[in-house]
């Protein structure tokens, strides 16, 4: 009879190593949130962490593919299309759901969620991860969020029927530019320096950017 190993069941699950990391961050913040000097620490940490992985995708990418990436003007209208009309329309069908389903107060939570565009660090690990067009996705990503700064505010109001409080634009453009699109300038404009290290290191490049690899192959086979 074949022995039970908790490792054989996640095998044959072949569940993504970047989810199960997803799972566990969740759950471990739920039961150890961050408070005090502990919560400006990972502050810190998250947005350096931000910085590298996209000063690495603008190492490993190149001009070719960016500007490849630039063009895909149906793409990121799809994209654009999604976040600010499809995304509300669908928290507006939600209202079905109230009070059956939803309580109000819930249903205003997802109704704020559907008028927010996605997060770029997110949307560029998991396109990278599934293999798709990462130059593409940076573009449509930073545009959505840029533009979230100034119609998120509109719809949200429109979806609520409130008055928003003021947004600081500026800060906003500039917190996005500073930490997302400087590194991967930088990036980019370093490839002559170190294209010979990432290309040695391609397998440490990928993982640290979320790159889908062989997590599987990692762990020794184990036999019945």
């Amino acid at each position: 009879m074949a022995s039970f190993s908790p490792l054989s069941w996640l095998q044959r699950l072949r569940i993504d190593k970047f989810l199960l990391v997803l799972i566990v961050v969740v759950l471990t913040a739920s039961v150890f949130p961050c408070e005090g000097n502990v919560k400006t620490f990972f502050e810190y940490l998250t947005t350096a962490a931000i910085a590298l992985l996209f000063f690495m995708h603008g190492a490993k990418l190149s001009r070719e593919a960016i500007t490849a990436g630039m063009g895909h003007w149906r793409l990121h209208l799809v994209v654009l299309a999604s976040t600010f009309l499809l995304f509300p329309l669908l928290g507006m069908g939600m209202n079905a759901l109230v009070p059956t389903v939803l309580t109000p107060t819930l249903y205003l939570g997802f109704l704020y969620l559907c008028a927010l565009p996605a997060t770029v660090q997110s949307a560029i690990a998991y396109t990278s991860m599934a293999g798709g067009n990462v130059a593409a996705a940076i573009c449509s990503a930073s545009a959505s969020s840029i533009l979230g700064v100034f119609l998120s505010p509109i719809l949200v109001g429109l979806l609520m029927h409130t008055q928003g409080g003021q947004t600081d634009t500026l800060h906003a453009i500039g917190s996005i530019i500073l930490q997302l699109m400087v590194p991967f300038v930088l990036g980019h404009l370093s490839r002559p320096l170190i294209a010979g290290w990432v290309e040695r290191h391609r397998k440490l490049i990928n993982i640290l950017t979320g790159h889908r690899f062989s997590w599987w192959s990692m762990w020794p086979s184990v036999k019945p």
